[in-house]
Order: C-alpha cells, then structure tokens, then sequence
C-alpha cells in the first residue's frame, strides 16, 4: 500500500515573513547591489579577501618603486636640473664622513685611501674622491678643524640598487684606526625617505586598528558590529596598494603620496563601513530581517556613502590643476583610494552583514528624539547670533598663523635626526660649508670664462649675495655658479636674489636652480593655478550639495564653513611645524616652515573631509524635511540622529590621523597633525555650533533656490530621501519552533 506524505503548513506568521522581501523589495539600484552581494556574499567576500592576500604582497613592491622627490620639466629649477643631469649623467652620490681622528693621521690616510681606490674599481661607479687627492676639489673635502673628512663616490646613470648598496656597505666597513665612519649622500637619503615611509606607514595600521576597534566596540556595544569596519578598512588598504601599484607603473610616485593615500582610504574606509553597520542596526531594531535590512541600509546610507565619497573625490580633483608630479600623484592615488574605499562599503560590508548579522545587536529602542545633540541645538538656537560670531571669531584667530606661513623644502630635515643620511647632511652643512649645497645655483649654457665673468658682473653685485663659489665646469658649454646668500637659505633674501638673477641674466641662457628657486617656483605656481583649482573644487560642491539639497544657499554656507574649519587647521600646522610649538612633545626638530606641498594637500584632503561629515548631516536634515518636519524640527532631529555617529566617525578618524603622525617622518606627521585637527574641529565647533545657529538664523531660507534651478533640482536632483516601504514583522528562520513530530499511527490492515 502507497504511503502518503503529509505537507504541515507554515504558520500564518512565518508565511508572510518568507514573502515580506518580494512584498517590501527597495527600488533602486543601490538597493539591488546590496541585495546581490547579500545573497552572493561568498562570492564577494573571496573577491575582496584576493584583493587583501595580493595587495599585501606587492605592498612592499610600492615603496620599492615609489621615488624619492619626484620631479618635473615644468618649473625653471627642474629644467635646469634636467640639463646638468643631461650632460652629467649619474644616478647619484654616496658619501662617507670619517671622523674622529686628525685627517693626516696615517693610518687614517691608508685606510681612507685603500677604500677609495676599492671603491672606485666597483661595479657602477662613477668616480670615488677622497680628501688626500692632488686634485684641488680634494682640499673642500677636508674640514677647517682637520678632524673629519669627506668620500665622495658618484654612481653611473646605469647602477643598480645592489651596486649602491655594495659601496655603501664598503664605506660602512671602513675601520680606520678609532675613527668614526657615517655613511650617506642622495642615494642613502633616497633610501632612508623610502623604508621609513613604509615603517611609519605599518606602524601607524598597526596602531590605528586595534584603538578603532576598541572605540567601535564601546559604540556599538559588542564585538561582530565593531570588527566589520576594520574588516572594510584592511581590504580596502589591501585595494589602495593594488591601486598605487599600478599608478607606479605609469608614472613617478613620490614615497610621501604611500602613506598620505593609505591613511586617507582607512579614514575614509572606517567612516563609511561604520555609517553603514550604524544604520544596519537601525532598521534591525524597527523590526527588518537580515536581508530586509541590508537592502535598506544600502539604499539610505549607501546613497550617503557614495554620495560623500563623490564631493571627496571632487575636492581631490582640484590637484590635477597642479603641472607638480607630487600634487598629480596624490590626486591619482587619493581619488582612486576613494573609489575603493566606496566600493568596499558598498559591496563588502553587505556581505559581511550577510555572515554576521544575527550576532550584530540590535538597539533596544530607536534613538531618541530628545537627547544631548537636540537640546544643545535648541540651546545654540535661542543664541544663535552670538554662537555664530563667536564660532566664527575663533576660527579666523585659529587660523590667522597661517598668513605668516613660510614654505620650503626640508630636504634631509623630513627624515628623524637619528638617521645617517640626515647625519652626514648635517655634518657637510656645519662642517664642510664649501660643498654643502648653495642656496641658489645658476646652470649657464656657457663656457667657464663667459659664466666667470657674468658672476663677477652680476651675481657678486646683488646687495643678498654673500659669496659666489668659483665657477664649475660640467662640459665645454656648461658651467653651474654656486651661489651664497645672506641668512636663511630658503628664506626671504634668498628668494629676492632669485627673483633678481631671473630678471637679469645677462644676455646668456641661465637656468636659476637650488632649494630656494624651488620654493619660489612652487609659490608660483600656487599664485597661477590655485585660484582655477579652487574654482575647480568650489563648483563642484556647490553642484553637488545644490543636487542633493535643492537649495543654493546651504551649499554656499558649507563651503564658507569649510573654509573657516581649514584655515583654523593650516594655523595649527604653522603654529606647531614652524614656530616649534610642542615640537619636544610630538618629536621633532622644527625647520622654520612648512613643507611646500603640504598646505596644499591639507586643504584637498581637509576640505574634502568636511564635506564628507557635511554629506551625514545634511542626509539626516533632508531626510526628515522630505518628511514634512519643519526646518528646526529637521534639523533638531537631524542633530539628534546622525550626532553620535559623526562624532564617533570624527573620533575614529582623529585616531587614524594621530597613528601616523606619531611616526618619525617630517611630511607624514604634518599631515597627520594637521588632518587631525581639521576632523576635530569641524566635528565638534562647525557640525555641533555654528552649522546648527547659521541654520537657525536663514530659517526657511536655507533651501531657498530660483525658480528656474527648483525646477531643474526637480527634474536632475540626486535627491537623498528614499520611499521605504514599511517593514513587515519578521520572522527569522532560526526562530520558528521545531514542528512537533506527529504520533505513530497504525492502520488496520496494514504492516507496521
């Protein structure tokens, strides 16, 4: 007899929660990407764990082939270093500093001379000089104490990086009756910049993520919630080196774009997966299922999240502006670390939600309309005018340093005072000044008597001209003058006799070179192109805000609010990096300014930073307007909601920024500095005080637009309100009871 199977139906609960996702399914093609990598998570956690396995091993590649003070034909100073390396093509110098022992100490003078005469045998050598040659350029080899000397070794165009390090090992093993041997020069330098990039780089990841996590932890109150973030934040580092290896392969990379691009993508990585899990746990706690609530939290903060990393993206775009090769690279890297960074929240952090989920707490209850952040808005409201001029008045003083900001090339000074290439530059500047670099060279497409005389007529007459080293022939047609300036090297006189020897070259084709001829021609070219890139930068926020918010006045408000946040940033950088505050707390020597690049860098980075916290704010306030709450109410509860997760982003990236400025290299730890303050400031002073009291005070005004641009926000407007649909009460599968198990039945006739 044909036994039959009986179907048990599922409850009437279960049944409507198995249907709820086609019933209540997003529009949208965020939400449609979060669906799939939900349902697909496998698929794309190996893809991203690829992304982390392969760009974790070509990591130590990037650094390899990043180099060391990238340059280019675009400026006067790298044109005329073009021509000499043209006509005198080496790769570089190594250069030893014995010292310790008198310089006519014989056994000094043996091994000295022995090693030279080793070293200038080598693979890839040049020539190898030392202070006891009967050439007169041996005698500046020599101190004016007699207690050190100098070996110089030039390296062929076509040396390796082995053959260096063969000579300099050598030099390393002089052993010279007591004395003491530092090794150094421009290849040493080179290679020094590059292995402490990367160790500040490792050190500051290896810093940030653990004190991220614990501070995520406290968040979200529970482990699974906290780690996705860092999860996020490691792939997409893995994704940003995969990224700036390739960009090596197209074009020079200067080692200080590695960790500015890398600590960039983890901020930015750990703001947007936190963004994400935060709103996650939201819909979570209104009742939506696993996969309910992914496809929400992708369709909301997904869109805020592709949204901010856009208006980043933009204010980094205004770098390629820049003819500079750092600037170039920088915006290369950082745009595509964006990109990265997006796609990871977007696609990973959806997946890992997919595995996670059930373990991520929900809140207890929504957050509440009333709070801290609410009631400090009502309290900035009933004194608004007050709160925004004194908002305003701090940041102006904060940031009035920065107008006495003096720019210029460090040179061995970026690198810890530890160093031996930063050693032996030191010693050649104190100790041998006739072959410590010149302030100003001047390249003269001339034989040595034609550029003799032209030192003698002009240079030597400039009222900031110290001295003028004799004349140095490279070929037949091409001689270089040294010149000495009163004072500061890269200070003010020294740039005015740039200026003038520009102005007056003698009827001859010169090229004016050195530290101070590039720091003029990088001001230059900050006069020239900054207004367009500026330009660049403002217009397309303004675009961006005006599409998200339909007003014009808001986007013109957080601009100037921007602007404000970043000069109190840029003050703080000259009043620690140039006029030495701290400098004993935070390790470091000042060098009397600021690198050249780097206030530049801080305003691309910082500026687009501050439009990404304005992006979470302004989201939560348009959200609820959308909604039909008033303007104060919206931006009461906008404050409300997205203030802890602001100020907890903001916190999380202080921490990034504060890791990899406590490394050693000057560049990084200015950056690291000045980032960290901006993120502050502007989490805390802007989006807590003076955003809430300017809105308080336009009212209804601030989503004031033309008619006309009403209509085109209509028609084009990435508008950030999603229609939800409402969620059905869920069931989760893991909580339907067991079926019962029916009761054995017997029936008549039949063989049990």
């Amino acid at each position: 007899m044909r036994r039959s199977t009986a179907v048990t139906p599922l409850p009437a609960a279960a049944s409507a929660a198995v249907s709820a996702s086609a019933d209540n399914k997003v529009d949208g093609r965020l939400a449609a990407l979060g669906r799939f990598c939900f349902r697909h998570r496998r698929w794309v956690l190996g893809f991203w764990a690829v992304v982390l396995v392969v760009g974790v091993l070509i990591g130590g590649r990037v650094f390899a082939g990043s180099v060391a003070g990238a340059s280019s034909a675009s400026s006067e100073a790298d044109r005329g270093g073009a021509v000499v390396a043209a006509a005198d093509p080496v790769r570089g110098t190594v250069t030893a500093v014995v010292d310790g022992r008198p310089v006519d100490d014989q056994a000094v003078r043996d091994a000295v001379t022995r090693a030279t005469a080793e070293i200038a045998a080598l693979p890839g050598v040049s020539s190898a000089t030392d202070a006891y040659g009967t050439d007169p350029a041996a005698a500046a080899l020599r101190s004016a104490d007699g207690n050190a000397s100098l070996i110089s070794v030039r390296m062929a165009e076509t040396s390796t990086d082995a053959q260096t390090g063969a000579v300099t090992q050598r030099l390393a093993d002089l052993k010279a009756d007591g004395a003491h041997v530092t090794v150094g020069g421009d290849l040493v330098l080179q290679d020094e910049v590059k292995k402490q990039t990367e160790r500040d780089t490792r050190f500051g990841e290896i810093v940030t993520l653990p004190l991220t996590l614990i501070v995520m932890v406290l968040v979200f109150g529970g482990l699974a919630a906290a780690s996705l973030p860092v999860i996020g934040a490691v792939a997409s580092v893995g994704g940003a080196l995969l990224a700036m290896f390739g960009f090596s392969k197209l074009m020079d990379i200067d080692t200080s774009v590695l960790p500015i691009a890398t600590v960039l993508g983890l901020g930015l990585s750990i703001d947007y997966a936190l963004l994400m899990v935060n709103r996650f746990r939201e819909e979570r706690g209104q009742g939506a299922s696993i996969d309910a609530a992914v496809e929400r939290t992708a369709a909301t903060a997904g869109r805020t999240v592709a949204f901010s990393g856009l208006t980043v993206a933009v204010a980094l775009s205004g770098l390629f502006i820049f003819t500079s090769p750092v600037l170039g690279a920088v915006a290369a890297a950082g745009v595509s670390v964006v990109v990265i960074a997006v796609a990871a929240a977007l696609t990973l952090i959806p997946a890992l939600l997919g595995f996670a989920g059930r373990r991520i707490k929900a809140p207890a209850a929504p957050v509440p309309d009333e709070g801290f952040f609410s009631r400090t808005v009502r309290r900035v409201r009933k004194r608004a005018v007050p709160v925004a001029l004194a908002c305003t008045a701090l940041l102006m003083a904060a940031g009035a340093p920065f107008l006495h900001a003096e720019m210029r090339n460090s040179g061995a000074a970026v690198l810890p005072a530890a160093s031996a290439g930063r050693q032996v530059a030191d010693t050649i500047d104190q100790r041998f000044p006739q072959v410590s670099p010149a302030a100003v060279t001047v390249v003269v497409e001339s034989g040595a008597p034609a550029a003799q005389a032209y030192a003698d007529s002009v240079v030597a007459k400039l009222p900031g001209v110290s001295g003028v080293r004799a004349v140095t022939p490279v070929t037949d047609t091409l001689s270089t003058i040294d010149v000495l300036v009163h004072g500061d090297p890269q200070g003010g006189p020294a740039k005015q006799v740039v200026e003038e020897l520009r102005a007056d070259r003698g009827g001859l084709t010169t090229y004016v070179t050195g530290g101070a001829a590039s720091v003029v021609d990088f001001q230059h070219e900050l006069l020239t192109r900054g207004p367009w890139a500026l330009g660049l930068v403002a217009v397309g926020t303004l675009i961006l805000l005006f599409l998200m918010t339909g007003s014009v006045v808001m986007p013109v408000k957080a601009l100037l609010m921007n602007l404000l946040s970043l000069g109190a940033s840029l003050g703080a950088l000259t009043l620690i990096f140039q006029d030495g505050y701290f400098s004993g707390l935070l390790g470091f020597s000042p060098t009397g300014g600021l690198e050249t690049f780097i206030p530049v860098l801080v305003f691309a980075f910082a500026f687009g930073l501050s439009m990404d916290y304005e992006v979470f704010l302004l989201a939560r306030i348009k959200e609820l307007r959308d909604k039909g709450h008033s303007c104060t109410r919206a931006v009461e509860l906008g404050v409300q909601r997205s203030g802890k997760i602001i100020t907890s982003a903001a916190l999380l990236m202080v921490i990034v920024f504060a890791g990899f400025a406590a490394g050693d290299m000057l560049m990084v730890k200015q950056m690291g500095i000045a980032l960290a303050v901006a993120v502050a400031v502007d989490a805390t002073l802007v989006r807590c005080l003076l955003v809430p009291a300017a809105m308080s005070l336009f009212g209804e005004f601030n989503w004031w637009a033309p008619a006309p641009l009403r209509r085109l926000h209509r028609r084009f407007g990435l508008s950030e309100h999603v229609d939800l649909p409402a969620i059905e009460p869920a069931i989760e599968p893991a909580a339907l009871p067991a079926p019962r198990p029916e009761p054995k039945k017997t029936l008549v006739g039949s063989t049990p």
